[in-house]
C-alpha cells in the first residue's frame, strides 16, 4: 500500500466531513474515521481525516486525543498533517484550537505553522486578521450566542495569542495577494522574529489557491476546510468526478437537528413552511433515565417515514436556549439533547431510514457513535462544506448514506435539496 499524503485530525464530526468534501472536491480519494482507529488504514485512498469529538472537552484532553491520531496518522506514512477547526474559530479562552496546536508541533517537531478559518465558499473571510461570517463580523454574525463557544472577538490574533505559548502575528492579504513567493518571504520574517504561528487573511479561492504552493513543506497546516481546496495540487492531484462517487441511495428518510444557530433555525422554518412531517423535542421534557419521550417521538414518526422524509428537531432561538440551560445548565442540557437525539436516529434505523441528514457538530458526533460508524466514505457535495457520505451502520447491519451538517451551513431549503441530490 502507497503511502498515506495527507493525515488530517479534525476536531468535531461535522468538521472532518467539511474537510473531506473539499479535498474530494480536489480530486482526493478520501475516508474519514470515526474516532482513532484500532487497526492499520486498510483501504488505497490518498488522505484520511481522523474525527475526534474534542472542540468543548478540556483543553488537555483535546490535546491528548489529537496526539493520539496523529501518532495513527504517521504510523500510515501521512506525509504532510492537517489540523482542521471550524470556520467560526469556535473555541474558549483557554482553547481548544491553541493548545491543540501547541502539541500538535511539539509532537512534530516544528517551530512555525500557519492558521485561517477562511472558506469563502461558505461566507467566511478573513482581512488583516479579522474574521468575517457573510457581511458582517464574526461576534455580530449569531456566534455570540453560541451555547458552548460563544465569540465575542473576530480578531483571530487577538482571540488565538491567549491560547498558546507561541507568539502569533499575520500574513496579511497584500503578501497573499503576491503569490507564493512573498508568502515565503514573510514566513521567514516572521520565523526570523520569534512567532510561531501566523494568522493568514484570505478573501476568496484565488488566495487559498495562491496560498497552497506556500504549504507545501510545511509538516504542520492548522485551518479550517478552505485551505484544503490548495494543497491536493502540491501533491500531483487534480479535481477528478470518481473521487466522490458512492453507492446507490436506497432506504427511507429522515432528518435530526439538534442545532440552535441561525442558519438551522432558518432550514427548520423552511422545513415547516413545507409542510412536511415535523416534531419538536423539549429538552425540558427529558429526564434521565426515562424513555417515555423518545419512545413517543418514534411513535409518531415511524408511520409518517412513509410520507418522508421527516424531521426531528430541538432547535430553539437563542431565548428560549437560554431559558433551557438556566433550568438544566449549559452542559447537561447539550448532553441530554445530543443522547436523546442519539437513540432516536438508533429507532428511526431500526424502522428503516438509509438516508439520514444530522445538523449540528455535537449532534452528529452523538448520532454517529451511536449508529456504530466506524468510517465514512465522502462523496458529492450538497452545499459547501457538506457532502453526502456512505458508512457501514451496525445498527442498520448494512450500508446507510447520512449527511453531517455543521449548524452554521447550508442555504435554506437544504434538508429539501439533500435528498435531491442523492437521486
Amino acid at each position: 500500500m502507497k503511502k498515506l499524503l495527507l493525515g488530517c485530525i479534525a476536531d468535531d464530526f461535522t468538521g472532518a466531513t467539511d474537510l473531506a468534501n473539499n479535498l474530494v472536491r480536489s480530486g482526493m480519494r478520501v475516508v474519514q474515521t470515526i474516532g482513532v482507529p484500532a487497526h492499520p488504514l486498510d483501504a488505497e485512498v490518498d488522505a484520511v481525516v481522523v474525527s475526534l469529538k474534542s472542540r468543548t472537552i478540556a483543553p488537555a484532553a483535546a490535546a491528548r486525543q489529537s496526539v493520539e491520531a496523529l501518532a495513527w496518522l504517521r504510523a500510515q506514512g501521512a506525509q504532510q498533517i492537517y489540523f482542521k477547526y471550524c470556520s467560526t474559530f469556535d473555541s474558549t479562552p483557554t482553547g481548544n484550537i491553541g493548545p491543540v496546536t501547541d502539541a500538535l508541533m511539539d509532537a512534530l517537531g516544528t517551530d512555525f505553522t500557519i492558521a485561517t478559518p477562511a472558506f469563502p465558499d461558505a461566507g467566511r473571510t478573513v482581512f488583516k486578521g479579522y474574521l468575517f461570517v457573510g457581511d458582517v463580523l464574526l461576534h455580530e454574525s449569531g456566534m455570540q450566542d453560541h451555547p458552548l463557544t460563544p465569540m465575542t472577538d473576530a480578531c483571530l490574533t487577538r482571540v488565538l495569542q491567549p491560547q498558546t505559548r507561541h507568539k502569533v502575528g499575520l500574513i496579511d492579504y497584500t503578501v497573499v495577494a503576491q503569490g507564493e513567493a512573498a508568502i515565503r518571504a514573510r514566513i521567514a520574517a516572521l520565523r526570523a522574529d520569534g512567532v510561531g504561528i501566523a494568522v493568514v487573511d484570505a478573501i476568496s479561492n484565488a488566495d487559498l489557491q495562491r496560498l497552497g504552493p506556500a504549504l507545501s513543506d510545511m509538516p504542520l497546516v492548522t485551518a479550517g476546510s478552505g485551505v484544503a481546496i490548495g494543497l491536493p495540487a502540491n501533491f500531483g492531484i487534480a479535481p477528478n468526478p470518481a473521487a466522490s462517487a458512492l453507492p446507490a441511495a436506497q432506504g427511507l428518510k429522515a432528518i435530526i437537528s439538534g442545532s440552535c444557530s441561525r442558519a438551522t433555525n432558518t432550514q427548520v422554518a423552511a422545513f415547516l413552511q413545507s409542510g412536511r412531517p415535523a416534531l419538536a423535542l423539549d429538552p425540558l421534557s427529558l429526564v434521565d433515565g426515562d424513555d417515555t419521550v423518545i419512545e413517543t417521538v418514534l411513535a409518531w414518526a415511524i408511520p409518517a417515514l412513509a410520507q418522508g422524509p421527516v424531521l426531528i428537531y430541538s432547535t430553539a432561538n437563542p431565548d428560549d436556549l437560554k431559558r433551557v440551560q438556566l433550568e438544566l445548565g449549559v452542559q447537561q442540557a447539550g448532553e441530554r439533547v445530543e443522547q436523546a437525539l442519539a437513540r432516536i436516529a438508533q429507532g428511526l434505523v431500526r424502522a428503516g431510514v438509509r438516508q439520514l441528514v444530522v445538523a449540528g457538530g455535537e449532534t452528529s458526533g452523538a448520532v454517529v457513535q451511536a449508529l456504530g460508524m466506524e468510517q465514512l466514505q465522502i462523496g458529492a457535495q450538497i452545499d459547501p462544506g457538506v457532502p453526502w457520505c456512505a458508512a457501514r451502520c451496525a445498527v442498520a447491519g448494512d450500508l446507510m448514506h447520512i449527511a453531517l451538517k455543521s449548524g452554521n451551513f447550508g442555504t435554506p431549503d437544504f434538508f429539501a435539496k439533500a435528498f435531491d441530490r442523492i437521486t
